[in-house]
């Protein structure tokens, strides 16, 4: 691809090298905890006491956690280590900042009132209005804070474990979880979160392959119409993506993991689904041609 030198995307945060918070009480002291007892339950330990709940109103400060220290720990937050960000990763955050604002290029030109989501860069772990989520989770998009999560360690693993290498393919799968924001900006996402709970399991899991399958659409329409304005593809970029969108097929993951393929299990389409999907939206560049729902076949 020839990304560089094209505007980067101001809508990215960079968590990395932030770790995950843990509590810890510490080392209790059995002798310490049975004296403080017998303390505050004399006459003169409840006097103490009803002072301690008075500094506290007036404070604002729970006296539970001088208690706490008392017995020997408290809240702690694990040390952070320093994030050394290599030339490399350097590169791929730039990357990605690019594709983040050829979306932008895109979604602005095909819809009205279109709001951009944000690109949380992260290692390790993340905390999301979605919950938390460690790097094994790969690429998510929240619809609850409209914002994209990414380990840049996901494209190393697409390279050497999926056998999925290139720019382009790393592309498409920000322009996967951009295409999520689209169906969640157009209520798509927010009809499926409803039928959740109100059908079987096996029938929920087709309506997420119909989701899964359209962001791959949408994302081959940003291909279509990325290159129209910004001519960023070179020979070889559109196989890439292919090869990606066969790689993480139901189908051919479940057979490498388990050796067997369950599709009623399946949840983001087969390799074939994938590929077939993508390059509709590439080709026709046209939104009316995406709807997954009622398509039959599929």
């Amino acid at each position: 691809m020839k990304w560089k030198g094209n505007r980067q995307s101001s809508n990215v945060e960079d968590r990395r090298g932030a770790s995950a918070p843990r509590r810890s009480m510490g080392s209790f002291n059995p002798a310490l905890i049975s004296v403080l007892f017998r303390f505050l339950f004399s006459k003169t330990g409840l006097i103490i006491a009803g002072v301690f709940i008075v500094i506290s109103l007036i404070t604002g400060h729970n006296p539970l956690t001088f208690i706490g220290q008392l017995l020997g720990g408290g809240a702690q937050t694990e040390a952070s280590t320093p994030y050394v960000e290599t030339p490399e990763n350097k590169e791929m955050a730039q990357f990605s900042a690019t594709i983040l604002a050829s979306t932008e290029d895109v979604w602005n030109a095909l819809m009205e009132n279109y709001r951009e989501p944000s690109l949380v860069l992260f290692t390790d772990y993340v905390a999301s209005a979605c919950g938390g989520a460690s790097s094994a989770t790969g690429p998510f998009y929240c619809p609850g804070d409209q914002k994209l999560y990414l380990d840049l360690s996901f494209f190393h693993e697409m390279e050497q474990r999926l056998n999925a290498p290139g720019d382009f393919a790393q592309a498409y799968v920000i322009a996967h979880e951009v295409g999520h924001h689209v169906q969640n900006l157009m209520g798509i996402t927010a009809k499926l979160d409803r039928l959740r709970g109100q059908v079987s399991k096996t029938e929920y899991n087709q309506y997420s392959v119909r989701l899964e399958l359209q962001a791959d659409f949408l994302a081959g329409v940003w291909a279509h119409h990325s290159e129209r304005i910004n001519k960023m593809m070179e020979t070889g970029d559109l196989q890439e993506a292919l090869n990606a969108a066969f790689a993480i097929g139901d189908d051919r993951l479940q057979k490498q993991s388990t050796g067997r393929v369950v599709p009623d299990s399946f949840t983001h389409g087969t390799s074939e689904q994938r590929m077939r999907w993508f390059k509709k939206g590439f080709d026709s560049g046209d939104l009316a041609e995406g709807d997954t729902f009622n398509a039959n076949p599929l």
